[in-house]
């Protein structure tokens, strides 16, 4: 599949240059079309004065796999607005998955659901995101 390769493409370019997921130290598992499959691991410098995850971990983690879903296809996008809910606290040593699926991929607009699963399968949190599309290309 031609769009699927160019979605890898684009990916890990954008991987290669995005040196917070680096950070993160983001896995790139999955990247389809308008799609994207992430994971990390949280560290103990990850953690905020509850002794949990802060939330911008999590946030970041959905924020750079929502980044990979809505510019695979070769259009520059943006974050337009983006929204997250969390739902269970996240601890050192959990290993995080965030999965990207497309709602709506529109012209000028694209819409995608983020949902963050720990190792147990358990979802943490669930994030939404409006993107804008430019008309520059990446690669």
């Amino acid at each position: 599949m031609q769009a699927d390769k160019l979605a890898n493409d684009v990916v890990t370019h954008m991987m290669q240059h995005d040196l917070f997921s680096q950070w993160l130290g983001i896995t790139v598992i999955e990247v389809k079309e308008g799609y994207s499959k992430i994971q990390m691991t949280v560290r103990k410098e990850m953690i905020n004065g509850f002794g949990i995850v802060h939330g911008g971990i999590a946030f970041s983690l959905a924020d750079s796999c929502f980044a990979f879903a809505c510019n695979n296809r070769n259009v520059l996008s943006v974050a337009l607005d983006t929204a997250i809910n969390f739902t269970k606290p996240v601890h050192v040593g959990d290993s995080l998955t965030a999965e990207a699926k497309e709602m709506h991929n529109g012209k000028s607009t694209g819409l995608y659901h983020i949902t963050i699963q720990n190792q147990n399968g358990h979802t943490v949190a669930l994030f939404k995101g409006t993107c804008f599309r430019t008309n520059k290309s990446l690669l």
